[in-house]
């Protein structure tokens, strides 16, 4: 009785962590970049009452062991790092990496202190750097800030990332700078820090590497490309989020029956005494 109610406690929390997940992914549905989570379950350590008995040839056989489980636990809340739908924007300054790879972008623009982001919503500041919404400066593939000449009244951007400068006399010419991308081994290994940005953790990375970056386009890299005037959506699904809101709602609902079934159970145990 006492470890049913347990079960039901623990069975209880789980799904309330699962509820918190999907109230973030719904809250999220129409993020930059946003990627969904979810949260798988393991079962508790079981109590054995019984242990194995082997089986004898010929004389006896074998007895399986009497275990019984003690509720269930949160293993793990992933981030699913599926790509998101592209939403046109027609603005230079957006842009989408299509495939793998995050771009790279640092408060000071100090190699040594980089976030990694998919949300590509930037914008050229006054001293025409490109910076994020939040002012983070956007590096480029040698890890350096993107600062255009006062000559240069427009630009577009190719896919490898180098952006073309379109001059004061009409001229075009490709500069020195071109978008960085940095691929990561285990993607959910990032932690998220908000703002739609990710910091690179010793598990996203093997053991002594250091965030390199990359050119985009490149096959031989396995880097994405960059579309520029696209922003790349959340990949929340909708219908799967709330079917699974449905499941865990009634999952929770179940849980609580076993609380309740238990305490009626004991209150029973209670009053054979009357």
């Amino acid at each position: 009785m006492i470890r049913s109610m347990y079960s039901g406690v623990s069975g209880m929390k789980g799904f309330q962590t699962k509820l918190d997940v999907i109230g973030n992914n719904i809250a999220n549905v129409n993020t930059v970049g946003f990627k969904a989570g979810r949260v798988m379950f393991s079962d508790i350590l079981s109590q054995t009452v019984t242990g194995v008995t082997a089986s004898v040839d010929g004389e006896s056989g074998g007895i399986n062991a009497k275990q019984i489980g003690l509720g269930v636990s949160v293993s793990a809340i992933d981030t699913i790092h599926t790509p998101g739908s592209a939403m046109t924007t027609n603005v230079p300054t957006d842009m989408r990496i299509d495939g793998d790879g995050f771009f790279a972008v640092a408060p000071g623009g100090d190699v040594e202190n980089v976030y990694l982001t998919r949300a590509g919503n930037f914008t050229m500041d006054g001293n025409r750097q490109l910076v994020t919404a939040e002012g983070y400066f956007v590096l480029d593939s040698g890890g350096g800030v993107i600062q255009l000449d006062d000559t240069v009244t427009a630009f577009t951007i190719a896919k490898d990332g180098t952006i073309i400068a379109v001059n004061e006399d009409g001229t075009s010419e490709a500069t020195d700078f071109q978008i960085g991308v940095v691929k990561v081994t285990n993607p959910s290994g990032l932690e998220k820090i908000g703002g739609n940005m990710y910091r690179v953790t010793p598990n996203a990375l093997p053991e002594g590497e250091e965030i390199e970056f990359l050119a985009a386009n490149d096959p031989e890299l396995g880097t994405g490309a960059i579309i520029s005037g696209q922003l790349e959506m959340s990949n929340v699904d909708l219908t799967s989020e709330f079917t699974e809101m449905i499941v865990a709602q009634r999952g929770f609902q179940a849980n609580s029956r076993i609380i309740t079934t238990s305490d009626e159970v004991l209150q029973e145990v209670v009053n054979l005494k009357r």
